[in-house]
């Protein structure tokens, strides 16, 4: 009579299995695959553990680099509230100094005002030249402490001189009408920086423009640009429209459109790791207000951003008019009554949308531009399934003179000869 194998028996013959052999009746398989999915869960949970202290760790760092190189342009001891928080939407200006070129003083070179609507489904982004002549409220120099008079009229690009970025938010906050919760100046130096973190910008030109003032060469086409190039190209008024600053505007806004649908392709926007990553970039080279110091502040007005269509999102020039007189003689007169409904619009939290892309003369619309697909026709809507139907959007605030482009439309910097 055979004897009932014992244990030892039994791990004998186990171990003497062939490799790759399935024991059957060894361990039942439901008990199996509870062993396999508690290792992949522990190595999940790892890795996991691991990147979000990762993350951690580098925003507690970047919060202190923000933190030491910030300015106060809201003074209160409250906490900053959440983006959700403010009523009608939240604003910020983004001001580009030409602190590298050390004109007399730094000045903001570059003013360009960002709505985000407070349902999130819509921005507009107003760029206000640096030559249109504004009233001015007093600003107090933060590196002096003297505090200047009120002036009747100056360039808008004098406020860094003045009082730096929060004299600038002052005088936007008095043109405008609107609330600035946000704020951050970039120098020409960061500008190529932020270029290269996002690995260059695709622009199209319509003819080869020269500018030796702004070091830009470039043939007519469509080209990668970054660093030097890229901020050249941002700087050039040679052969560019009329030449003045109201056409780089337009050719700015082909830059900006492209950089937006740049960002929102790859998910930068919605990828912590990479926002992290251009902050930091932005921490080397900008001034921010306190507000702007932590960078959950920033992840959050990102993702408020990457919800929005491209189509909602518009950029606009501050409505103005060259060849005046007066105090005005040379540089941009304000057109007060545009200015006024652009700005009650904006208020009213309206998305804005304009009568024609470009405004055919510094920017043009790209002949290359992609075709959408063609829309398909929906399928009727099964009533017994419980779907949440997509919202209506508000209709867009069309203003007549206002000139500027969606962040959807394919554009080209209009170059022209002399």
């Amino acid at each position: 009579m055979t004897e009932p194998p014992t244990r030892r028996d039994r791990s004998r013959e186990a171990r003497e299995q062939p490799a790759g052999l399935a024991r059957h009746g060894r361990l039942p398989r439901a008990a199996a695959w509870k062993t396999v999915l508690g290792l992949i869960a522990g190595a999940l949970a790892v890795v996991l553990v691991a990147a979000v202290s990762v993350v951690g760790i580098a925003a507690y760092q970047l919060g202190r680099e923000l933190a030491d190189n910030s300015v106060t342009i809201n003074p209160t001891e409250a906490p900053v509230p959440e983006i959700g928080a403010y009523e009608g939407g939240f604003n910020i200006l983004v001001v580009g100094s030409d602190a590298y070129w050390d004109r007399e003083g730094a000045r903001n070179d570059v003013n360009i005002v960002v709505h985000i609507s407070a349902d999130h489904t819509s921005a507009v982004a107003v760029s206000i030249p640096r030559d249109l002549v504004v009233p001015f409220p007093s600003c107090t120099d933060p590196a002096t402490g003297k505090t200047s008079s009120p002036m009747a009229g100056q360039p808008i690009n004098s406020a860094l001189l003045y009082g730096g970025l929060s004299c600038a938010v002052t005088v936007v906050r008095s043109v405008t009408g609107l609330e600035i919760q946000y704020a951050g100046m970039i120098t020409f130096d960061g500008v190529a920086a932020m270029s290269d973190a996002v690995g260059g910008v695709d622009v199209c030109v319509t003819d080869r423009i020269v500018d030796k003032d702004a070091g830009l060469e470039i043939e007519a086409g469509t080209h990668t640009l970054q660093g030097r190039q890229a901020l050249a190209f941002l700087r050039a008024r040679k052969h560019v429209g009329d030449g003045s600053d109201l056409t780089r505007i337009s050719s700015q806004q082909v830059f900006l459109s492209a950089l937006l649908r740049k960002l929102k392709s790859e998910d930068t926007l919605t990828d912590v790791v990479k926002l992290i990553g251009l902050t930091k970039t932005a921490a080397a080279n900008m001034q921010l207000s306190t507000e702007l110091t932590q960078p959950a502040t920033v992840v959050a007005m990102a993702k408020a951003l990457n919800k929005i269509p491209m189509d909602r999102i518009t950029f606009v020039q501050y409505p103005g008019s060259t060849g005046g007189s007066g105090m005005y003689a040379g540089k941009v007169q304000p057109k007060q009554q545009l200015a006024d409904q652009l700005f009650a619009a904006i208020a009213a939290d309206q998305p804005i949308g304009v009568e024609k892309v470009g405004d055919g003369n510094g920017s043009v619309v790209d002949p290359n531009a992609p075709v959408p697909a063609p829309s398909e026709t929906p399928a009727t809507p099964d009533p017994s399934t419980s779907a949440t139907p997509e919202p209506v959007l508000p209709d867009k605030v069309v203003i007549s003179g206002i000139n500027g482009q969606s962040a959807a439309d394919y554009t080209c910097t209009r170059a022209y000869h002399f």
